[in-house]
């Protein structure tokens, strides 16, 4: 059994910070396990919307009265706390977005266009999400460019060799994920980073999974592009961030256009842009949520990236110890390195039917396919359970799950 008493976590104190963790599903105490599709926001961050509406809220950077200012500054306040969260080198290397998403399509809209065209190639990990895909593979259609896919090994790792093989002289990007969204594998960025960059291509990172369980150093990784969004890390939905080197950010022409993002607007001469990284964020933005997720990242800092990994790590141990003593259950993704998830498929039960069934038991998991449909149809499923952890998750919820998906199962057979 996984041992939890060496790590300084007081879970007990963290739970407190969680109203939902309070309430009853089908009469059962809540095990919230899908954290790694959007993780539950503490009372801190909750707090944060009812001070915004009931206290200042005002549209930002163009008013002149107290209240403007106010927002105003609560809104670039939240840029140094994600600067220093990425330790970017700058506020202005900041881009506020609605999540990765939008983020991934911004650097394919703006760099992609700019950047690629017929011959060119894109490298796409197979781990991807389907966000660091489907955008790549639109603008490849309309600019003729090609996508070589980096393979993985029956682990769930990145064919390293392979990778390095794939680059030729038109090898203009690399597209791939801190931590993959299905199977938890942590991939080697900074490595990779360095391989792009000898071949003179750029590299994103989408880091959706990586934000919430480890401490991040975009110059360190050496990323041109880094991406997160704020729900996966206690933070709100609605509010995301690009991080790009500003030499990038500058070069790149703005993908939407509006208000905030202009210097000047003429029907007789051309329009100017703003500096960076207002250029990248035209209309009125969603304040309230840029704030919380400011107030996330501080509250996720408070309790420490490095002791929330490890305590998920723990978890995951614990979890992957009972659930092996399921016959015919099998886990996808055995990477060496690897973060709080757990995805796996069981003999004669579909997954759906263990999520809808052990939802009864008022445990939560993700089942599907997590929009990772070429990964998992290279494993030869279409469907996955998959468990994920959170700082407030305990112990003793990883038996109530493994118990309970005991008791699915055989219900199934």
């Amino acid at each position: 059994m996984a041992n939890f008493s060496d790590l300084l976590l007081d879970v007990c104190r963290v739970r407190r910070d969680f109203p939902i963790l309070d309430r009853e599903v089908h009469g059962k105490p809540l095990v919230y396990l899908d954290n790694a599709a959007t993780s539950q926001t503490p009372r801190q961050v909750i707090e944060v919307f009812d001070d915004y509406y009931g206290r200042y809220n005002a549209n930002i950077h163009r008013g002149l009265h107290t209240l403007a200012d106010e927002a105003t500054a609560a809104f670039e306040g939240t840029r140094e706390t994600v600067r220093a969260f990425l330790n970017a080198a700058e506020t202005r290397e900041i881009v506020f977005t609605r999540g990765t998403t939008e983020a991934i399509n911004l650097v394919v809209n703006a760099w992609g266009r700019a950047n690629l065209g017929p011959g060119d190639e894109v490298l796409v990990s197979r781990l991807e999400h389907h966000s660091n895909i489907v955008p790549w593979q639109l603008l490849a259609r309309e600019l003729g460019f090609t996508i070589k896919v980096i393979p993985v090994d029956e682990r769930g790792v990145l064919d390293q060799a392979a990778y390095r093989d794939l680059f030729t002289e038109r090898t203009r990007l690399v597209a791939v994920n801190h931590v993959s969204n299905a199977f938890g594998t942590r991939n080697p960025v900074a490595e990779m980073a360095r391989v792009a960059h000898e071949h003179g291509a750029r590299i994103l990172v989408d880091g959706a999974q990586a934000a919430p369980h480890q401490t991040l150093d975009v110059r360190a990784i050496d990323a041109d592009f880094y991406t997160f969004s704020g729900h996966k890390a206690y933070g709100p939905t609605g509010a995301g961030v690009l991080y790009g080197k500003a030499e990038l950010l500058e070069a790149m022409p703005p993908w939407q256009g509006g208000g905030e993002m202009i210097k000047t607007v003429s029907f007789e001469a051309p329009t100017t842009f703003a500096d960076i990284p207002h250029k990248f964020e035209a209309g009125t933005p969603a304040i309230a949520e840029v704030i919380a997720l400011g107030r996330a990242l501080e509250w996720v800092s408070e309790i420490g990236l490095e002791l929330i990994g490890a305590w998920e790590g723990r978890l995951l141990e614990h979890a992957t110890e009972g659930v092996q003593r399921i016959e015919g259950l099998r886990i996808l993704g055995t990477a060496p390195d690897k973060v709080g998830v757990l995805s796996f498929v069981v003999d004669g039960a579909h997954a759906q039917d263990i999520g809808l069934l052990i939802d009864q038991l008022g445990v939560a998991i993700r089942t599907g396919h997590h929009c990772a449909q070429p990964l998992l149809s290279s494993f030869g499923v279409d469907a996955t359970c998959r468990a994920s952890f959170a700082a407030y998750n305990t112990p003793e919820e990883v038996d109530v799950f493994v118990d309970g998906l005991e008791r699915v199962v055989a219900m199934l057979r």
